[in-house]
């Protein structure tokens, strides 16, 4: 029998067959990025087109309000500014005027605005017709990019999610209305909101209103840098790690985050849901204390416990904020694993003894196990599944330079997090540590045992804090302004705000001082707790800061977020006076 020779491996074919789905690929990919640069070219040319609406607005009050002085109405406080919108000394519709002509201003500087909201036109004038006036009556206010609003994107700085605009407002979107507030603009971020940059592929890059070399912070950066620069007197944020507290630190305002829960996220987008380690909070951003607390005071009413069941119902509590009993204040300047550079130490070791003058009692604080806090708790909750839903939002997106460095780390497989953390631990063993957390967790198991060891690190923080008779908290924050381009290669700067996150600890910014030459000369010789490349960084990005602002934190335990803003005026209050005397 004749034997059937056996057929020969077509090699030529296999390699077609290769070459033919690489290049299917790369044609994917090329349409994809094709596709995206077309919607970031839509989402800028809509931007160009709100802004040339803003500025025919302003023109337009202009010459029907003849005679405004614009200059006196931004030289107003928030508080000062409501009292004469509702005696009638103001018009709302000068307010806005001016606050829009400022605005444009300041973006043409800074690069801080990501869109006009021109429903705030007819706003205006239907709030002239209404009898009762809320709180915040004819205030123009300012909301960070990702704050939902009726017929306008929230993108996050995310190609994925350009044109798709959103179906309603966000609860604190409703309750600023019902309290008579215009948001009349939306501000920048980082792209994915998950940075202390602010930049994205969309917008571009948004500028320090101080320091144009320097970074206003993020991811509220475009809040920041629109209320620094003069902007806007009342702006709104969000913070999961920082982001409404860095950014008011680097552009010299007051920021407070409350409690998580406190305020309403109904409405409010993200590029990541479902976080139970990392509470996030959203809360307001001004120029002074005062202007906070207003803003709670608004807020916190029956509107918004009725549009978000969620939220508790416990109003501003004036007694607690209105008290002047000496508090016990607790106070650290380091909290053993990242080092704040010169200025930022001095800030806090300054404000301490302005405090014990005017009569508090100030005791050494030190926080646990900061460095078991940032990794296992903060960097091991918040990327629990290694990245991959994070990364599922960049899908076809071009990535931003500021971002990319993270984002290299975050694709890396979790064997390679391994070995790399493996080879690194003797001599970085701060980003050893930190590699192996963004491995995350493997199973449901191993989820409920993180949320176990928050809970628990939380009940060790609240019993050294009780054992000493706390009432706040005085401690340092990330700052001063740092140089552009480099917090994206650092996250150990973060600990000093993360913390209080983990914790879901009231919070908040004032600013007390400046960088002087002294501190310039002392930032020479900064090493850090470790003298890593972290710490090297750190160094890097501080340096040029004389003259910009430089300030403190204030803290006091969950839901007690009359109390942190009562201590946050404290601080403002002695800082004050100690200024007057010189």
């Amino acid at each position: 029998m004749k034997r059937v020779p056996e057929p020969e491996f077509d090699f030529r074919l296999l390699a077609g067959i290769l070459c033919g789905s690489a290049t299917v690929v790369l044609a994917m990919k090329w349409m994809r990025r094709r596709r995206t640069a077309g919607k970031i070219r839509a989402a800028q040319a809509r931007r160009e087109e709100g802004l040339r609406q803003m500025e025919d607005a302003v023109r337009r009050f202009q010459r029907q309000q003849k005679g405004v002085n614009m200059n006196k109405i931004l030289s107003l406080s928030l508080v000062e500014l409501t009292a004469q919108l509702k005696d009638g000394s103001i018009g709302p519709e000068n307010v806005l005027c001016a606050y829009m002509w400022k605005a444009l201003e300041v973006h043409r500087q800074l690069n801080c605005l990501t869109g006009y909201l021109p429903e705030c036109e007819d706003q205006v004038q239907e709030m002239k017709k209404q009898k009762e006036k809320g709180l915040l009556y004819g205030v123009p206010v300012s909301i960070k990019e990702h704050y939902g609003y009726k017929g306008h994107d929230s993108n996050c700085g995310l190609a994925c999610y350009l044109g798709i605009p959103e179906s309603t407002d966000s609860v604190i979107v409703q309750v600023l209305k019902k309290q008579g507030a215009i948001p009349f603009v939306k501000t920048n971020i980082p792209q994915s909101m998950f940075s202390f940059e602010c930049s994205n592929p969309i917008y571009g890059q948004t500028l320090n209103p101080l320091n144009h070399k320097k970074t206003p912070g993020g991811s509220s950066g475009g809040e920041s840098a629109l209320i620094g620069g003069g902007g806007s007197v009342l702006g709104f944020g969000s913070d999961i790690g920082g982001s409404i507290r860095v950014p008011a630190s680097f552009c010299g305002l007051c920021g407070f985050k409350p409690t998580g829960g406190r305020l309403s996220l109904k409405g409010i987008a993200g590029p990541v849901h479902g976080l139970l380690a990392v509470p996030i909070s959203i809360g307001p951003m001004s120029r002074d204390v005062d202007s906070l607390v207003l803003c709670m005071k608004a807020l916190l009413c029956e509107d918004l416990f009725r549009l978000d069941h969620n939220v508790p119902p416990v109003p501003f509590n004036a007694e607690i904020y209105s008290s002047s009993a000496p508090l016990r204040i607790g106070y650290y300047d380091s909290d053993g694993y990242n080092m704040p550079v010169p200025c930022m130490r001095r800030a806090v070791q300054e404000t301490k003894m302005l405090l014990e003058k005017a009569g508090h009692t100030l005791i050494e604080f030190t926080p646990p196990r900061i460095n078991y806090m940032s990794t296992e708790l903060y960097m091991r909750g918040l990327f629990a599944d290694g990245g991959s839903t994070f990364l599922d939002a960049f899908h076809g997106d071009i990535i931003d330079s500021n971002l990319q460095p993270q984002i290299s780390i975050y694709k890396l497989s979790r064997w390679t997090k391994k070995i790399l953390s493996f080879i690194l631990r003797p001599m970085f063993p701060r980003i050893s540590k930190e590699l192996d957390a963004l491995c995350g967790v493997r199973s449901a198991k191993e989820v409920w045992a993180q949320h176990a060891a928050v809970q628990m690190y939380r009940e060790e923080f609240a019993d050294e804090w009780k054992s000493l008779k706390l009432d706040v908290l005085l401690c340092p924050v990330l700052g001063p302004a740092l140089n552009i381009g480099l917090l994206g290669k650092m996250t150990a700067g973060g600990t000093n705000t993360h913390l209080f996150n983990v914790l879901n600890f009231s919070a908040g910014i004032v600013p007390v001082t400046t960088v002087t030459e002294e501190d310039e000369e002392q930032l020479k010789h900064y090493k850090g707790h470790y003298n890593d490349h972290w710490d090297k960084l750190l160094k890097k990005a501080a340096t040029g800061g004389v003259g910009l602002p430089v300030a403190v934190q204030c803290v006091a335990l969950t839901w007690q977020d009359e109390l942190c803003l009562r201590f946050m005026k404290e601080v403002e209050q002695v800082t004050h006076m100690s200024k007057m005397k010189f």
